[in-house]
């Protein structure tokens, strides 16, 4: 069994869909992960929602998508409690548009009513329920997979839901040691420079595996496949790329490809260390 993990999509329907191809996914038996924010800043939030939306209700044993701190905007603004969602820097607006099939423009309290009231009921009701009924992390026997981080020293069970959606800790980035855990929100270009792997843009650093790869013309969408460490990306322009890491990657995780290469070889003659 294999786990694939996508990072966070913003929009981007067409480098998704992609990058999903490109993955040699036993249906059957690998899961796929989605570490939360389908939506905003890209061309195609709608679709991106829908297409994840199918594949997870299709195959539910092995496929799940996590709750992102975009979903949590856009359930906050429809519910009253937060207007940040439609702030330029969080992309809800162009989220807006896709749904709506009108500009958003907020001058008053009554433009703010009216928008609240026009994405509610656009969305279509399938979607809405899909970002409410989002689970705010996932684990299986190689990794816990959060949206943005950890509390220091705590299981995902006992970390807050606002730090798992929001969390920007360095600490956790530079000294997590614990069970594997991947993660996006942060682009890798902010994350610390020592972790970096090479020129793919991910981040391993201890046990903290970051993939969410940017978003511009020229971020790739990635996906790290479990526990052999292949990284699958889609850009913009069409190009697809297929990369092993092989450096840089902590003895933990080493060690579950050795446990991967025994389950997958069991006749594999034992070579005594000398």
């Amino acid at each position: 069994m294999k786990t694939f993990v996508i990072g966070d999509v913003h929009g981007r329907c067409a480098q998704l869909r992609s990058l999903l191809e490109m993955l040699p996914r036993d249906e059957s038996s690998d899961m796929l992960v989605f570490l939360g924010d389908l939506i905003d800043r890209g061309p195609d939030a709608p679709g991106c929602v829908d297409h994840v939306l199918k594949l997870s209700r299709s195959n539910p044993e092995h496929v799940t998508c996590l709750r992102g701190n975009h979903e949590q905007m856009l359930l906050d603004f429809i519910e009253g409690t937060s207007n940040i969602w439609i702030t330029p820097v969080t992309g809800g607006g162009r989220t807006f548009e896709q749904y709506a099939g009108q500009t958003l423009i907020v001058n008053s309290e009554l433009n703010l009513d009216e928008a609240r009231h026009t994405i509610e009921n656009k969305i279509p009701r399938e979607h809405l329920e899909f970002f409410r009924e989002r689970p705010f992390y996932h684990e299986d026997e190689y990794a816990l997979y959060v949206h943005a981080g950890l509390e220091h020293g705590k299981h995902p069970r006992e970390t807050s839901p606002q730090l798992l959606l929001w969390s920007r800790d360095m600490d956790f980035y530079k000294n997590y040691r614990g069970k594997p855990c991947l993660f996006g929100h942060t682009p890798t270009a902010f994350l610390p420079l020592r972790g970096r792997v090479g020129r793919h843009g991910i981040y391993i650093f201890h046990s903290a595996i970051g993939i969410d790869t940017g978003y511009n013309h020229s971020s790739p969408l990635s996906c790290l496949s479990l526990p052999n460490f292949t990284l699958y990306q889609s850009f913009a322009d069409g190009r697809e790329e297929t990369h092993q890491i092989t450096s840089f990657i902590p003895e933990t995780l080493k060690a579950m490809q050795t446990k991967a290469g025994d389950r997958l070889n069991p006749n594999r003659p034992f070579i005594r260390p000398r």
